[in-house]
């Protein structure tokens, strides 16, 4: 069980921190432009998506360096691996499917930056298990493993940057 929970941790990291870098870059003028302000809400921005994806991509590129070390622990194979490819799935899911709850949120009323439990959570997971499972495929267990470990540890990132006031809500 310990191997399973670092290879999802090891291969969902790209996505979990495609999922955080729209807050750390959003200072930066470039893509400032919202995706739809209607249907997402004007703090989802080209920029955000930019970013998230390039920070994917850069991640996978520094665990190709890391394969050496990982590769007992790594689901893909690094060393022949294209960065871009899984990088860009990973990102893109992690992003997409943090706008699709995005479109929910505003469906049923809730402000943007608000707390909607248990989907802002699970969007980013479960986003970027689809558009990876494009690239490659996945046991159960690993999607198992995923969907919880980071569901519980989102709580956890979410309060360090609300304590490093890069989040305005705790959770």
């Amino acid at each position: 069980m310990i191997t399973a929970i670092i290879q999802a941790f090891w291969l969902f990291l790209p996505a979990g921190i495609a999922n955080m870098a729209p807050v750390f870059f959003k200072k930066v003028p470039f893509l400032d432009t919202p995706i739809s302000k209607k249907l997402f809400g004007e703090h989802k921005t080209y920029r955000g998506f930019f970013f998230g994806i390039l920070m994917s991509i850069i991640t996978i590129y520094l665990q190709k360096l890391l394969y050496p070390w990982m590769a007992n622990y790594s689901i893909i194979d690094y060393s022949s691996a294209n960065v871009l490819l899984p990088g860009f799935l990973l990102g893109f899911g992690a992003l997409a499917g943090d706008l699709v709850k995005s479109y929910f949120k505003r469906k049923v009323g809730i402000e943007p930056g608000k707390s909607w439990v248990p989907f802002d959570q699970l969007d980013w997971v479960i986003g970027a298990l689809i558009c990876v499972s494009f690239y490659i495929r996945l046991s159960i267990e690993i999607t198992f493993v995923a969907v919880v470990l980071f569901g519980l540890l989102h709580p956890a990132i979410n309060l360090i940057g609300y304590l490093f006031k890069a989040k305005k809500e705790q959770f």
